[in-house]
């Protein structure tokens, strides 16, 4: 019950703000601002119709109609996902939604949280970040936007077309690496990785230019990948991977703002906002989970002792990004150590 009070509570002040405005239409404010927001994915995707879109309405039933939000899917605006940050910096967009692992490091420290089976809990994994951005990031890596929400998804897991129970099955796959870092695992692991954004893993599938893909379950609906693969391989207590996400807004833009119109943006900014985005993703993933299980698909999922002995062989994938953290100067393992504490931390009070 306690998981899902943000999300209520999110989703619920978004409903009450809503009515209200629908009231009080009559006598609201003519609309002043107009924010384009841009992203990757569908406009019928999870993360666009159940996190992007909830936000949008919100901010603009709370501004009173004096914010307009545009929604872009699909790259509308133009551009490659990679381009997504720079659109938001240069203003080619005012608000971004993007993978933050396109642009493998620019933004080292988020990586804490991609690191092969790291996360367990996507809520606590989504606050934990939020407190990382504050202290590590929102004065270096993102100095340059106005972030308004940082989060990761539910667990990433393998979807392929033979089975994969043991890490000896990967050798000799292409496998649509969900990030740098699992990139790494898989080449350990003797696979190919292949690197694509996420709308392309359909064709890839379809084409036979990979033999499977790493995505958690929520994006396999709109991709059809439980109808071109018939095997998935879960985890049992922490997740593959996960990749981090942020939805960013150009500062110049930000700044803009009327003072009460920015308080519109800031109550619908930080914690509470990326805790209820990184469990509507996880809570996403049941449902699509349960395609897959209609469709008589085969679901392995690995046990804890399984699971460990993928860690084992995770290991130097932590050796080898403590080393290049350290080269940057930036501690490494004090960043895994903060990441885990404050996991811990959430996952017991969320």
């Amino acid at each position: 019950m306690t998981k899902r009070r943000t999300l209520l509570g999110y989703v619920g002040g978004a409903a009450i703000a809503a009515l209200s405005t629908g009231f009080l239409a009559t006598g609201a404010m003519a609309q002043e601002v107009t924010l384009k927001l841009h992203q990757f994915l569908p406009a019928q995707a999870n993360v666009p119709r159940l996190v992007l879109d909830v936000w949008a309405d919100k901010v603009e039933a709370d501004s009173n109609g004096r914010i307009k939000v545009e929604r872009y899917p699909s790259m509308q605006l133009g551009g490659k996902p990679p381009e997504l940050i720079d659109q938001a910096i240069d203003g080619v967009a005012d608000i971004v939604w993007t993978v933050v692992g396109y642009t493998p490091g620019r933004f080292p420290t988020t990586e804490v949280f991609e690191l092969p089976f790291m996360m367990t809990d996507a809520r606590a994994a989504s606050r934990a970040y939020w407190d990382m951005f504050e202290k590590h990031m929102k004065d270096g890596e993102f100095a340059d936007v106005h972030i308004l929400g940082t989060w990761v998804h539910g667990p990433g897991i393998f979807h392929t077309k033979a089975p994969v129970t043991k890490p000896e099955d990967l050798q000799g796959m292409k496998i649509r690496g969900g990030s740098r870092l699992v990139n790494s695992l898989l080449e350990r692991l003797g696979a190919t990785p292949v690197g694509m954004p996420v709308p392309a893993v359909s064709e890839g599938l379809s084409k036979g230019v990979i033999d499977g893909t790493t995505i958690p379950w929520e994006v396999t609906t709109a991709l059809k990948v439980s109808e071109l693969v018939s095997n998935h391989t879960e985890f049992t207590g922490n997740a593959l991977y996960v990749l981090t996400f942020v939805l960013a807004m150009n500062k110049d833009k930000y700044n803009s703002l009327p003072d009460d119109l920015k308080a519109v943006i800031d109550a619908n900014s930080g914690a509470e906002f990326s805790v209820f985005a990184g469990g509507t993703q996880a809570d996403a993933d049941g449902p699509a989970r349960q395609i897959a299980v209609d469709r008589g698909n085969n679901i392995v999922t690995l046990s804890a002792e399984e699971t460990a002995k993928w860690r084992e062989v995770a290991q130097p994938i932590y050796d080898q990004w403590v080393a290049d953290m350290n080269a940057r100067g930036i501690d490494g393992q004090a960043l895994i150590d903060e990441a885990r504490m404050l996991m811990e931390k959430y996952a017991t009070t969320n």
